[in-house]
């Protein structure tokens, strides 16, 4: 996978994790069901594309696309740090009729409306036409749901405001339920359609267990030679099928997560998180997610990259410790704070 872009500063997430009280909690982590949101990061949807196409080692957003930074110029550069968050609470799963034409890329959140701006140099992932493609939806906070992933039609402009009646009326591949988390994110292989020059695809992930609802523009360019290698296809003598399917992903992988307390005092702490590879294959962008109890926020993080929504708080791998071999660790440290004594639940790693 390639972005035509200029090249790739990849920050990629994951995250280590907690439980505070007077000493350590530890958390195993065991293959099971995944369940997580986010968005598309292969193809890289357009949050995330301007993400790591402008991260910097300051952790600072510096975006070099024009696309990137005509969307930072309107709405600053929060959206990118949040690229996994282009959501609406009441969505239900429902597509046409529910988000307006104009603003399907930000899902009618007007937080990302920036990156509904119709252009064609947005960051776009070279693919093959009817070839398999490896996708990966990054894992963000967990619950059980579906994705499901639409088109452009041909003839398709990415210079006019993207409406439901340029998309195909229906999914070319539905993972439905996801996948199991790997290393971070949903992964699952499905034929492209026939397509040249560039496209879109429209991703949407809907919970089951409530009405929230993901959505997502990733550009794609059918034209050039990256993507991987195609799968021979005969020559179409009808429509082009609209595939299905629930996919196998790989085994997810084993870890073990602790938080120690190193301080307290009125209103914060300061606490260090280990994570281990307990498993048998190495760990790649690992990650871990709490839930926090509400008026406490995560501060400050070094050795990882920190995000928080709501009372769920996570800590992504720094590029320098995100690769984990069988039976190693890594650390990170984090300052908090609050008018209440930290507590944490819901604790998963991977």
């Amino acid at each position: 996978m390639q972005l035509s872009a200029a090249p790739t500063r990849r920050v990629l997430a994951a995250f280590g994790v907690l439980a505070l009280t007077a000493g350590v909690v530890t958390v195993l982590s065991t293959p099971r069901p995944a369940q997580a949101h986010g968005a598309l990061q292969a193809p890289a949807s357009r949050t995330y594309a301007c993400y790591t196409d402008g991260i910097v080692g300051s952790g600072e957003i510096v975006p070099e696309n024009p696309a990137c930074q005509a969307a930072v110029a309107a709405g600053g550069t929060q959206p990118l740090y949040d690229w996994y968050g282009v959501l609406r609470s009441d969505g239900g799963g429902r597509t046409r009729g529910y988000i307006p034409d104009g603003q399907l890329c930000s899902g009618g959140n007007p937080k990302y409306a920036a990156y509904d701006a119709p252009r064609a140099d947005w960051p776009a992932t070279s693919v093959r036409a009817d070839g398999t493609y490896d996708f990966s939806y990054g894992a963000w906070v967990p619950h059980p749901g579906g994705i499901r992933l639409y088109i452009t039609k041909d003839g398709y402009d990415p210079t006019k405001p993207l409406t439901w009646d340029d998309l195909e009326a229906q999914p070319f591949l539905t993972a439905d339920p996801q996948p199991p988390v790997s290393d971070g994110a949903y992964r699952f292989s499905g034929q492209l359609p026939h397509r040249s020059g560039r496209h879109v695809i429209y991703s949407v992930w809907s919970r089951t267990d409530s009405q929230e609802t993901f959505y997502g523009c990733s550009d794609v360019d059918f034209s050039g030679p990256g993507g991987p290698t195609p799968t021979p296809t005969p020559t179409p003598t009808g429509p082009t099928p609209t595939p299905s399917t629930s996919p196998t992903a790989p085994p997810a992988v084993a870890c073990r997560a602790s938080l120690r307390t190193d301080n307290s005092w009125s209103g914060g702490f300061q606490a260090t998180l280990t994570i281990t590879n307990t498993g048998t294959t190495t760990m790649t962008n690992w990650y871990a997610s709490w839930t926090f109890p509400t008026g406490v926020r995560l501060d400050q993080v070094w050795n990882g990259t920190p995000m928080q929504s709501g009372t769920t708080a996570m800590i992504h791998a720094a590029s320098w410790n995100r690769v984990l071999a069988p039976g190693a660790s890594t650390t990170a440290g984090l300052l908090g704070s609050g008018t209440t004594a930290p507590t944490f639940s819901d604790v998963t790693c991977g």
